[in-house]
């Protein structure tokens, strides 16, 4: 699309926020593109199970929820573009997005990035990614049948992806930084029935990830009640120690964002750029739930409607 024959919706991501809003979107005749520079649906897509999406009472698989909505938006014409999303320009009617595959232009952007894996920043964390150190165990978890595993983490997500490894992994020490675990009590209860095959080490720090050329071999911590260094061996890393939010691309397009990253909006879920909207885990105040994002997402193409109409 040129700026004379632009898109009336481009969403950035392809979540489920992204793809509820294009549901939306295109049932009211409104063209639109999703742009997205990694796997679709987001990292619901690589979850293991989703236990709490209203409608599935024996759950269901992130890549089948993240599958049907795909299906359904596409089968209502949304139309999907790889690549990843440079910049952002908003001054304009017509607003103006820089990918890696060229420029797309639109009268109404939707951002809904979502958010990616924290880091912890120690050594060997870089060097061994991909190769002994990883972020999701849906993807990587098979790759370790029989091996010793090291989770970093103490959240919902650590103990849940824990407990989704005991089905491949020999052993698996979960290091918690704190002196307690954060996860719901529902997964600290699934947590006990696999209690012989993870060891949880309270008050431990994780400083370095070793290993040989190609592969890891070792994780070493500290005791923080007794300073005592600790090495764990192990075959792979995996780390789970929050979320933050993909918005690197909105720092010189003038959208508001909160200290740590997340996008502002008002009521009507626009931010501070007039045609700008966000929907979804990348917004400041959302609660980080699939059913949450599916719902702001559906919500933020109401908006964009009303919006695009009273500006005609």
């Amino acid at each position: 699309m040129t700026p004379e024959t632009p898109y009336d919706v481009l969403v950035i991501g392809a979540g489920p926020a992204a793809l509820s809003a294009a549901i939306y979107t295109t049932r009211e005749d409104l063209s639109t593109v999703l742009i997205e520079k990694g796997v679709v649906g987001g990292l619901a897509a690589i979850t293991d199970k989703v236990d709490n999406y209203p409608g599935f009472p024996e759950g269901v698989t992130g890549m089948d929820l993240a599958d049907n909505l795909w299906k359904q938006a596409e089968r209502f014409g949304t139309k999907i573009e790889y690549g990843e999303v440079t910049a952002v320009d908003g001054k304009e009617k017509i607003k103006k997005v820089s990918t890696t595959a060229g420029d797309m232009y639109a009268r109404a952007v939707l951002i809904a990035t979502g958010t990616d894996w924290k880091k912890l920043g120690i050594p060997g964390e870089d060097t061994y990614y991909g190769r002994g150190v990883h972020f999701c165990a849906t993807c990587d978890g098979p790759l370790y049948r029989d091996k010793n595993l090291v989770v970093v983490g103490g959240g919902n997500s650590a103990i849940q992806e824990s407990i989704f490894l005991t089905k491949f992994a020999a052993h698996v020490d979960l290091l918690v930084r704190g002196e307690a675990l954060r996860a719901s009590d529902v997964l600290q209860h699934e947590l006990e029935e696999v209690k012989d095959k993870i060891t949880i080490h309270f008050n431990t720090t994780t400083d370095e990830i070793l290993g040989d050329k190609d592969s890891v071999n070792k994780v070493i911590g500290t005791d923080k009640l007794t300073g005592e260094k600790k090495e764990f061996a192990c075959e792979g890393v995996f780390i789970f120690i929050g979320l933050k939010p993909t918005t690197g691309f909105l720092k010189s397009c003038g959208v508001e964002c909160s200290e740590v990253g997340f996008v502002k909006t008002n009521e009507e879920l626009m931010t501070n750029v007039e045609g700008i909207f966000a929907a979804g885990d990348v917004r400041d105040g959302a609660t980080m739930q699939i059913a949450s994002a599916v719902g702001e997402g559906a919500t933020a193409a109401l908006k964009i409607r009303e919006y695009l109409h009273k500006n005609r």
